[in-house]
């Protein structure tokens, strides 16, 4: 799949995200720790985060049925497929977004995410996050 992108594409990507509120999360029960969702602009577009005492130990990130994933667990940057761009009764629910890791990490789509995580340096958590690429 190819992923390049204008600078004005990633630049509008970026400016999508909004901060969705944090009401709506089921939040961990683990102290310290709290959840953050950013929504973008367009379709399966959706940036997780799970952060404990202001640090990163989790985040997803989707865009149009590919997802980029990180855990503190294991500190790799891994790319996968969803089912959000499936056809079938299931994909229809919100709730029931699946990822399949690729076998090899996708290099193009890592360093698209990147792109449009820089298009916000006044965000601390994105600056955060692209600390672990």
């Amino acid at each position: 799949m190819n992923y390049i992108l204008t600078e004005n594409e990633i630049t509008s990507l970026g400016a999508s995200l909004r901060a969705i509120a944090p009401n709506i999360l089921k939040q961990s029960p683990q102290k310290g720790t709290i959840r953050v969702w950013f929504q973008g602009g367009e379709p399966y577009f959706d940036l997780f985060f799970e952060l404990n005492n202001h640090e990163i130990t989790w985040f997803q990130f989707t865009l149009r049925g590919k997802s980029l994933s990180w855990s503190i667990n294991q500190p790799l940057l891994k790319t996968g497929i969803t089912n959000e761009l499936s056809i079938d009764d299931v994909s229809f629910y919100a709730a029931s977004k699946t990822l399949k890791n690729d076998h090899d990490s996708d290099e193009e789509f890592i360093n698209l995410v990147k792109s449009i995580l820089q298009t916000r340096p006044e965000e601390e958590i994105f600056v955060k996050a692209l600390a672990l690429f």
